[in-house]
């Protein structure tokens, strides 16, 4: 296997990426990441994947963001992460390796704005894992009291403060630079989510005619199944097929919304990509 540092470009500047792929893949594949988790963390999936299924795999960090750069001047918007640069991200895959089959592989924000982007007619297939319009009112409790503070209490105060939403010192995983945190605040306070956001491109979900699967994760209280589902409502074109998966099933005692890409829980990746 072979592991190399890239560069790519994007709209916003660099951004720095890791292609891990076999000899003569069969198969390109990209990996968009959730909201504040470094494409590093999503390393061991891709090798696997990359074994199991002949691939090339991307992973990368958004703008300003881990090894793209640093959040805390950043302009960048949960927008520009998960429409402009992924599809930046997926055009260059694209580019690298022509005549492949091309996935993408979203989770959360990474499968979420994936309906907005442009040139979705060159994708082959799409699992989108832990994604979906959600609202306050979704989230079980006591797990919702945490989620609105992050909305209406200590985020908001310390974003307005420091200019950036310090994660890092919230053990929320990185810092997130202050205009997607401003962005992602609204589409979480408001029912209609990016949807009625006036700074997202319009839905290009009508060139989206591939297979997608929707994976929702039983234990995930931040993006619960029910969310996940509605995010067929954005695909009128494409081939849905919803995938519920409970830890159990695995012999796995919890996933939550990030850990079924952690290396300790490769017992649920098959299912994932089945």
């Amino acid at each position: 296997m072979q592991e190399e540092q890239v560069s790519i470009p994007g709209p916003g500047g660099r951004l720095a990426g890791r292609l891990i792929a076999v000899p003569d893949p069969r198969l390109a594949v990209v990996i968009n990441a959730a909201t504040g988790v470094p494409a590093g963390f999503y390393a061991s999936f891709a090798r696997w994947l990359a074994e199991d299924r002949h691939a090339a795999v991307l992973v990368w960090d958004y703008r300003d963001f881990a090894a793209s750069g640093n959040p805390r001047r950043s302009r960048a918007t949960m927008a520009d992460w998960g429409v402009h640069d992924a599809a930046a991200a997926r055009d260059w895959l694209a580019a690298r390796l022509p005549g492949l089959p091309l996935w993408v592989i979203g989770h959360s924000l990474g499968g979420l704005a994936l309906p907005f982007q442009p040139g979705l007619e060159g994708i082959a297939r799409a699992v989108i894992v832990a994604a979906g319009p959600v609202h306050l009112s979704d989230h079980p409790w006591p797990l919702r009291l945490g989620i609105a503070s992050t909305w209406w209490g200590h985020g908001p105060l310390l974003t307005a403060a420091f200019g950036y939403l310090p994660g890092r010192r919230l053990f929320l995983g990185a810092d997130i630079p202050g205009p997607a945190y401003w962005q992602w605040r609204r589409w979480c306070a408001h029912r209609g989510s990016c949807l009625s956001d006036p700074a997202m491109p319009p839905l290009a979900s009508e060139t989206l005619t591939c297979p997608v699967t929707l994976v929702a994760l039983a234990d995930d209280g931040m993006v619960p199944p029910v969310a996940v589902w509605r995010l067929a409502d954005w695909m009128p074109k494409a081939a849905v097929t919803r995938r519920l998966i409970a830890p159990a099933d695995h012999g796995l005692a919890t996933l939550g919304h990030i850990a079924a890409f952690a290396g300790r829980n490769r017992a649920v990746w098959p299912a994932l990509v089945a």
